[in-house]
């Protein structure tokens, strides 16, 4: 008992100082995030590290693919875009505080009968999820990601939330943020974009590398008209005054 008693205090002090540190780099870093843009996400590596040999845009065959991202401030992007992704992806983004329960409810129903797969993280989660951790289905990844969800929450406002969120989110192979994706499919800086571009934009974010912006089939289309109808319903962007003056 003498030599558990010697050995577990010193052990004890050794894990709380291990997550100390672990919390103080966390917040250091979603602080530095605040004003700071990502160089790079976790899916951005991982897409140029597995991406295939093959030929470049030029014909010039090379190891992997470019990754386009070009980070923009919300007042550089049109305000169809945000009020697309809240219409169609979190519509309480708003009002909740990172997480909205009775999606993540209705998810869990669904997916537990056996139907297909569906979705409850809100916007702020999938902000944690792209920004901060790697890419993956375990409950260490869910638990990480409601703790970054959390700090977010805290540390940062609703703008910067969505600010990053627009820039980070996957729109397509190797594309990463609307500015890249204004750039690819339409020829034209994501401050121009129309309200029936943006809507196509937020309806493929589910699964971008099925449902091509550029070249969208009937599901693409049935999801730009629902989160058009969404947008209307919400009240335009006027729904969205208080995150872009903020």
């Amino acid at each position: 008992m003498t030599d558990y008693k010697k050995y577990a205090r010193p052990a004890a002090r050794i894990l709380l100082q291990v997550l100390a540190a672990l919390f103080l780099t966390s917040v250091a870093w979603v602080l530095v995030y605040r004003w700071v843009s990502p160089p790079a996400t976790w899916l951005m590596l991982d897409r140029r590290a597995h991406a295939p040999v093959g030929k470049g845009y030029y014909g010039i065959r090379e190891e992997g693919r470019r990754i386009s991202y070009d980070f923009k401030g919300l007042d550089e992007v049109s305000a169809h875009v945000p009020l697309a992704l809240i219409a169609a992806e979190d519509q309480l983004f708003l009002q909740h505080h990172g997480f909205d329960f009775n999606a993540l409810q209705h998810a869990v129903k669904v997916n537990w009968n056996g139907k297909k797969l569906v979705g409850g993280s809100t916007i702020s989660q999938q902000v944690a999820k792209n920004v901060f951790l790697w890419h993956g289905r375990s409950y260490v990844r869910k638990a990480a990601e409601a703790y970054f969800t959390v700090l977010i929450e805290l540390l940062w406002s609703k703008r910067r939330i969505m600010e990053m969120y627009l820039n980070v989110a996957e729109m397509g192979d190797c594309i990463f943020g609307v500015e890249a994706a204004a750039e690819r499919y339409f020829h034209k800086p994501a401050d121009r974009l129309s309200p029936a571009e943006a809507a196509l934009l937020a309806g493929v974010l589910p699964n971008p590398l099925r449902f091509r912006a550029s070249n969208p089939g009937p599901a693409a289309r049935a999801k730009q008209q629902r989160v058009m109808r969404n947008m209307r319903r919400l009240g335009g962007t006027r729904y969205i005054q208080a995150i872009l003056e903020d």
